[in-house]
């Protein structure tokens, strides 16, 4: 694929991504993508010939790589597993609030969505979830409960992040980073 269609391609995926993480899948519609895109209509059946569920499918998994890129960094550059959670959970917050409280998971609405329904959207989401697990198993590779503890602050980070956005505070993550490092000590 030349530069012009790898650009293109982008677009797509970069309208798709905004409109389904503050609109959520139900509420995004192609001709939406199109419009925030500036895609030509024919591009985007001509990249994603599956229809709306592939553009999202991947949407969601790139979506993914960013979250996951952002934490391969911080878990290198904090000095324990408590400082490691503390770092997402500010950086999660200052992309929630810099959004207008708009951009929380870029997962989660895809997931509560769709995730009983559409098998591919299920496993795009589970996908994801699995590699962020995985970054927080290996920061907590050192004790014995990392598997246990990684599912258990993921959904203390997913579950303070949508308070976060419902409250438009940044009060739920301030806790449960206090929790973390409480569970972690």
């Amino acid at each position: 694929m030349g530069q012009k269609g790898t650009e293109t391609r982008n677009q797509l995926l970069d309208a798709t991504q905004e409109l389904v993480e503050t609109g959520g899948y139900f509420g995004t519609g192609l001709n939406q993508v199109i419009a925030v895109s500036g895609a030509p209509r024919g591009s985007l059946y001509f990249h994603f010939p599956g229809g709306k569920d592939q553009l999202v499918g991947e949407s969601v998994r790139r979506a993914g790589r960013t979250i996951g890129d952002t934490l391969a960094d911080l878990a290198e550059s904090s000095a324990s597993a408590a400082e490691f959670v503390d770092a997402m959970l500010h950086r999660l917050g200052d992309r929630l609030e810099e959004s207008g409280w708009r951009k929380g998971c870029p997962v989660a609405t895809v997931a509560l969505e769709t995730s009983a329904t559409n098998d591919p959207l299920q496993e795009a989401c589970s996908e994801v979830y699995t590699s962020w697990e995985a970054a927080l198993r290996t920061r907590l590779a050192d004790r014995p409960d990392a598997d246990d503890l990684a599912i258990t602050i993921l959904a203390l980070v997913e579950g303070a992040l949508l308070l976060a956005r419902a409250h438009r505070s940044r009060k739920p993550l301030d806790a449960v980073a206090r929790r973390v490092a409480a569970l972690l000590s």
